[in-house]
């Protein structure tokens, strides 16, 4: 009963003062029928406090969220249902289900009645235009009696969650043949061949089957060697994207950051569908793979939650990816870089595969003074032509450039020579 008591709302409590005042009004003037006014509303709101205090419904509550999975701007609908279990039919019930602030204002619901042991359904959308990880709920159910005397809360813990996805863009099919085995449409094999039969062995294992031994191969090396089994082609890829908060511009949905993230997202889909078994690897520590089918999913969830960070840098990156490289098709979204940094990413070439930079001019998403536009200019270009020395394939990229305009570039391959020419005459012109 306390804790009802608590829970009267503004126009209980206007009620009881009402009461006071009306009881002292009728002991000053002796009137006895301001008297029964005054015990009329006092008995209201206590009466109201009894009735929500006493209720005792036992409640079931399912969320729902269709998608759970929604790219950047798009809706999801959040379907919502509530179950009495107890025999007692309930009174007004009002929902409010809790959502962070970037999914809008939170949702209220008013369900007049509900029947014992029925079920009803509310549902709602929500949007989100910055992506990430987002909770919804909990759900909080507020009792109240038909006249609005008295409301008591009761919460259930249970949450859902929604992920906003960045923004995947279509792109052209273009061929991605590469310099090196495993890249592209080469479908390179993934062990080396051996011996006259065309088998592939490897050194015996504990628990492998001794029908599986290769005695020609074990004779040449003097160790038990077994066959391999089959292995088919396969092309390879990793993404990667440069997460440094110093090599990006802009804030909020439209900075350059969330164009990379935007752009990776797009490359790693395209990529997927066109056969690849895919890496996804960030300056953040984030090193994702997707071998099997329906694994887009998971690296989209990772880029849902990429920020920029403070503490990291490229050589670290670098490491990173080389630990597991084995090869093939490696494409960059790469930020502001100095010479330096550039000439570190030439280490990614050296374990046989094919680089491709998506290098973003970060500056262009600021305005920027003539001099001071002409410096960056400058600096993005000598970064380019530090890449292209080392066997990187660059395209440029800009403030407002769409990913589907640029993706052919990316398997032009030696048709970047007049670029670098151009590169190299602008980088000298300016160390002059």
């Amino acid at each position: 009963m306390r804790q009802a008591l608590r829970g009267l709302t503004t126009r209980g409590r206007s009620f009881l003062a009402a009461a006071v005042a009306a009881a002292l009004s009728a002991t000053i003037l002796g009137e006895k029928d301001l008297l029964r006014v005054a015990i009329l509303l006092a008995v209201l709101p206590l009466l109201a406090a009894a009735y929500v205090g006493r209720s005792r419904y036992k409640l079931a509550c399912t969320r729902s969220l269709e998608p759970q999975r929604v790219p950047v701007g798009a809706s999801s609908r959040v379907v919502l249902r509530l179950q009495n279990l107890s025999r007692l039919p309930t009174g007004t019930l009002l929902l409010e289900d809790r959502l962070p602030y970037a999914l809008g204002s939170r949702p209220r619901v008013v369900l007049e009645r509900l029947g014992a042991y029925r079920a009803s359904s509310v549902a709602y959308t929500v949007r989100a235009d910055v992506r990430g990880r987002y909770e919804v709920g909990p759900l909080v159910v507020r009792l109240t009696d038909p006249f609005g005397l008295c409301e008591l809360s009761r919460s259930f813990p249970s949450t859902d969650r929604l992920t906003v996805i960045p923004e995947v863009a279509a792109l052209p099919t273009i061929r991605l043949a590469g310099e090196y085995t495993g890249t592209g449409e080469s479908r390179a094999r993934s062990v080396a061949v051996h011996g006259e039969d065309d088998a592939a062995t490897r050194e015996y294992r504990y628990g492998d089957d001794l029908r599986r031994v290769h005695w020609k191969s074990t004779a040449r090396t003097g160790e038990l060697m077994v066959r391999r089994e089959e292995q088919p082609w396969e092309s390879r890829a990793t993404v990667v994207l440069d997460t440094r908060a110093g090599a990006h511009r802009g804030e909020g949905p439209t900075a350059s950051f969330e164009w990379a993230v935007s752009a990776a997202a797009s490359v790693a889909v395209h990529l997927r569908q066109a056969g690849y078994k895919l890496r996804l690897v960030t300056g953040s520590g984030v090193d994702a793979e997707a071998l099997e089918a329906g694994a887009d999913g998971l690296l989209l969830d990772r880029l849902a939650e990429a920020r920029p960070e403070q503490r990291t840098d490229l050589a670290r990156l670098v490491d990173q990816i080389r630990q597991r490289s084995d090869g093939g098709l490696v494409i960059a979204l790469l930020g502001n870089l100095s010479t330096a940094e550039a000439e570190l990413l030439a280490g990614l070439r050296g374990s046989g595969s094919t680089c491709v930079a998506f290098l973003l001019d970060s500056t262009t998403w600021l305005t920027l003074p003539p001099q001071a536009r002409a410096e960056a200019d400058r600096q993005h270009s000598a970064a380019a032509l530090a890449l292209m020395r080392t066997g990187w394939r660059v395209i440029g990229v800009e403030h407002g450039t769409k990913l589907a305009a640029l993706w052919p570039r990316a398997g032009r391959g030696s048709q970047g020579f007049a670029w670098r020419a151009a590169l190299a005459e602008t980088v000298a012109g300016g160390m002059r």
